[in-house]
């Protein structure tokens, strides 16, 4: 049996599968710019991700930067004073260091030195008065003492005062019938005040307040005796 022979116009023929290949070559260019396109959009959203999230890192940190520097100092911090400086209003004496048994009749009301008891009170905030004999020893080992006379103060000017009390070296307790409401005592050093808000009262902290000239530096103001009422 002979073949057919292929009909149709050659060149038509030719010219479709060249039409042919130029399609699918398109399609694939096509496909592979659009692949291209997808991958760079997200890389884009990866980037702006990493910048947004990098920006609100820094944000937060900046931010805590700024509470930190700009925070106020808490009233009761302060640094070992002893400099020297002079405050108006502050008496100064000359007391004895003798370790006694017993009640002593102090020259200063409230005491400011002088003999004491063996043991010293543990630092902090009493709401009850405390023997005079053990709060003396503990201005030997650098603690401020603020008494007040709770007919003069109210509820207000106490927690002020307890305000000022640092956690350390630190007494705040009521002292009735002062003959001031405020009196702030450390060794051989007083103020006597009427205000709670007196600045004076953080001044003398800082000037006294674990200060080297005191008899016994850096003696420990725990591990002895809690007086009655301590918070």
């Amino acid at each position: 049996m002979a073949k057919r022979k292929n009909v149709g116009n050659p060149a038509k023929q030719a010219e479709r599968a060249r039409q042919e290949a130029e399609e699918r070559a398109r399609a694939k260019r096509e496909q592979r710019e659009a692949a291209q396109r997808q991958a760079a959009k997200r890389a884009r959203t990866k980037k702006f991700a990493w910048i947004g999230g990098s920006i609100a890192v820094v944000a937060v940190i900046a931010a805590v930067v700024t509470v930190w520097v700009t925070r106020p100092e808490p009233l009761n911090s302060y640094e070992a004073g002893g400099t020297g400086v002079e405050i108006e209003g502050v008496e100064t004496f000359d007391n004895g260091t003798e370790h006694v048994e017993g009640t002593v009749d102090y020259p200063q009301d409230p005491p400011a030195g002088g003999p004491h008891n063996v043991a010293w009170l543990n630092c902090g905030v009493y709401t009850e008065p405390q023997a005079n004999e053990n709060a003396v020893h503990s201005l030997e080992h650098g603690a401020v003492w603020i008494t007040y006379d709770p007919a003069q103060v109210s509820e207000d000017d106490v927690a002020t005062l307890e305000s000022y009390t640092p956690s350390t070296y630190g007494i705040l307790s009521p002292y009735p019938d002062m003959d001031t409401p405020i009196a702030v005592s450390a060794w051989n050093a007083q103020l006597k005040v009427d205000s709670a808000d007196d600045p004076r009262i953080r001044e003398f902290y800082e000037e006294y307040w674990r200060s080297d000239s005191v008899p016994e530096p850096g003696a420990l103001c725990t591990n002895a005796i809690d007086g009655p009422g301590k918070k």
